[in-house]
């Protein structure tokens, strides 16, 4: 609400509110922390909530709609996640396979962002090279869909031709199945390859959100800031 706090000059709706009558979409809401979980959960029983500066509450009609890529269950048993608000948001359970797990689906997700991306970037391209849909059916996708997405956007911005070849694609190390095998004998060499393979994979994952790669490699930002510096990572 205007004035209250020091810059709200104007008042503005907030998320909920703009989606009432509608439905609203809460993505990765295993992070959010206790405080926020508390005012979710009176939102979704009450279907009230109360804007920052008012004087009263106001009533909401809305479709919720959350998603999470952590096991909510083992939150809640470990105390981080309110038992609470996952029963209530558990209504309608919808548990979405990795894409390791449903690569029939891989054709179809490559046309799509080759034509998402093809359209934004301005570049023609008209088909893949055979074999390299065949290539990317083989890789397990540790990122998921948001890996694959990336990989073709590098691709169709990368490729000089309105064909995808193999090339675009292996080039960048994305689409090759992964094997077991070590860049060579040396340890001290094959610890720094994981290491940069697994700082590569981890910002594909989160999108380069720096916050979102720590999380998912188990570390805190200011050691990924020093892996980034050491291999020179941008």
């Amino acid at each position: 609400m205007r004035g209250a706090f020091t810059g709200a000059t104007a008042t503005k709706k907030g998320k909920f509110a703009l989606a009432d009558g509608g439905s609203i979409f809460l993505d990765e809401i295993g992070t959010m922390t206790p405080a926020l979980q508390s005012k979710l959960l009176r939102v979704l029983q009450e279907r009230e909530f109360e804007p920052l500066g008012a004087e009263r509450t106001e009533r909401v009609d809305v479709r919720v709609i959350a998603a999470t890529n952590r096991d909510l269950r083992q939150m809640v048993a470990e105390g981080k996640f309110a038992e609470d608000l996952f029963y209530r948001l558990n209504v309608i359970p919808f548990e979405l396979p990795p894409l390791r797990d449903r690569r029939d689906d891989i054709p179809a997700l490559v046309e799509h962002f080759l034509r998402k991306h093809a359209q934004r970037t301005g570049r023609r391209i008209d088909r893949m090279e055979e074999g390299v849909l065949a290539e990317l059916q083989q890789y397990d996708w540790p990122g998921n869909v948001r890996e694959l997405e990336n990989t073709i956007e590098r691709a169709v911005v990368l490729s000089t031709t309105p064909v995808i070849t193999k090339h675009s694609i292996s080039v960048l190390g994305t689409a090759t199945p992964q094997t077991t095998g070590l860049p060579s004998l040396k340890l001290r060499q094959n610890l720094e390859w994981v290491e940069k393979e697994t700082i590569r994979r981890a910002l594909d994952s989160a999108r380069g959100v720096k916050k979102d790669a720590a999380e998912l490699m188990g570390i805190s930002q200011r050691a990924l800031s020093y892996y980034l510096a050491k291999y020179r990572i941008d």
